[in-house]
């Protein structure tokens, strides 16, 4: 393991800052152009929801199998496979004639991705040690979050100014750049932390994504369909079968993806629950609230962006502050409270309405939800990455940015029919208002719920993020 002054550890984390980043912009990009689409192709909000979650569906379910293939082989090498596959993914994505096209690229991106995000949080793990490892997690934090939240910001000029085609375009570049400095990396001495020989569990992987799938097809073309219809059934049937033999499978194989004895650790268990709930919220504010801002309130594409700026000022600024008090006093207040702030910003923009000006809105929303975001997002990635220690860096890797990005495609699916959006074809209108709230209001609930959870589970010292799975 190296020293965070070494040079080739400053090249794995520029590149696993550059890499992770266009998945993670990726994941937001999209969000604005979604009015676009829709009028482009014709969709209602279920269509929207595929385009969304069929990235969202193979980046969550094969995110641990990504994170095996690292432990197995090279991570850098890996890592650099998959940013070439997701370049060539979003190009697809660019071309796309429609909607079928669209959401079977959008596919292949999440499986590119899966190669992506888990290897570059391991390589920062083997990487870096002592503190230098927790102010380059905090970078790498930061600029994640920084990226997921410039998303719009970027997806909202390229659409005003070109097509929502080129919201794909522009993340190709990026990722191809990444793998170029990861590569570069590659050529000093390299230690990717310990290897593993036994065979890599390609059937959990499998059951997992058709499980995801049925379960997430059901919930989507429900609304639109009816629940009762045989084929709606039939999915959310076989897809809860398939999760349950998904478990069972897991609990049977030696070698499984998701060995189920991480579960006795409290801590694990814990920090990927308040993942799940935070993440949900996350996930579902800016899905909707570029289609309150576009279709209910007016704005353009660009505007709708540039609305969540200030959240990628405040992440960028105290991110690393985050990551350095979490590690002298202990993540839990800072996990806690940043959870606290997000809910409290996150039920702000439920003033969000037609009429409502920026200044008195969602510029206030928007500053609450980014502090409190910046002072949980660090601290958590510390806790999840040492919540099994540094043998199993690539496991809580894997498992933690699987949950994150499971609670987005949990959440695009479920939060919009909760709030009575399910199924919807007209985005403008009191209809969309009215749920955007309710919205909101589920979405803040979540984030209050993730911060009981984190004072319960993530203990007070920072000792407490490299303790054993059989705490």
């Amino acid at each position: 393991m190296t020293s965070g002054g070494d040079r080739r550890a400053r090249w794995i984390l520029a590149g696993t800052i550059v890499g992770s980043g266009a998945v993670f912009l990726e994941g937001t990009v999209t969000n604005v152009a979604l009015p676009a689409i829709a009028r482009d192709l014709g969709l209602g909000i279920a269509g929207l929801q595929w385009v969304m979650n069929g990235y969202l569906l193979t980046l969550s379910a094969l995110m641990l199998l990504g994170g095996a293939i690292g432990d197995r082989y090279s991570r850098q090498r890996v890592f650099a496979v998959g940013l070439v596959a997701f370049a060539i993914a979003s190009l697809g994505c660019a071309l796309s004639p429609g909607i079928v096209v669209l959401v079977v690229a959008r596919v292949v991106q999440g499986i590119a991705g899966a190669l992506v995000v888990p290897n570059s949080l391991a390589l920062l793990e083997t990487t870096f040690e002592g503190e230098a490892r927790g102010a380059a997690i905090g970078q790498w934090a930061a600029w994640s979050g920084v990226s997921t939240a410039l998303g719009p910001l970027v997806g909202g000029w390229l659409v005003d100014a070109t097509s929502w085609r080129f919201v794909f375009v522009v993340v190709a570049p990026i990722a191809l750049i990444a793998a170029a400095i990861v590569s570069r990396a590659a050529t000093g001495p390299r230690r990717d932390g310990a290897r593993t020989r036994s065979p890599i569990d390609y059937r959990g992987a499998a059951l997992a994504t058709l499980g995801l799938a049925g379960v997430v097809g059901g919930l989507t073309e429900g609304p639109d369909v009816g629940f009762t219809k045989p084929i709606v059934l039939a999915a959310l049937i076989a897809g809860a079968a398939l999760l349950v033999a998904f478990v069972v499978v897991e609990g049977r194989t030696a070698n499984a993806l998701l060995p189920l004895d991480v579960f006795r650790s409290r801590l694990f268990v814990g920090v990927n629950a308040t993942t799940l709930l935070v993440y949900a919220a996350l996930s579902g504010l800016i899905f909707l609230l570029m289609l309150e801002l576009q279709s209910a309130l007016g704005y353009s594409a660009l505007a709708a962006g540039a609305s969540l700026l200030p959240v990628n000022l405040l992440l960028l600024g105290m991110s690393p502050l985050a990551g350095r008090v979490a590690h002298r006093i202990g993540p839990r207040i800072p996990m806690a409270g940043g959870a606290l702030i997000v809910a409290a910003g996150t039920l702000l923009f439920v003033r969000v309405r037609p009429g409502a000006s920026y200044a008195t809105t969602v510029l206030p929303a928007a500053i609450v939800f980014g502090v409190g975001l910046a002072w949980f997002v660090a601290p958590l990635t510390s806790v999840a990455l040492g919540a099994l220690g540094e043998e199993r860096a690539g496991l809580a890797s894997g498992v933690n940015n699987a949950v994150a990005r499971l609670a987005g495609l949990l959440a695009t699916a479920v939060i919009p029919l909760a709030a009575g959006l399910g199924g919807t074809h007209d985005l403008r209108g009191a209809t969309l208002s009215a749920g955007f709230a309710r919205a909101m209001m589920i979405s803040s609930a979540l984030c209050v719920c993730g911060a009981v959870v984190a004072a319960l589970t993530v203990g007070r010292s920072a000792r407490t993020a490299r303790s054993s799975p059989r705490e």
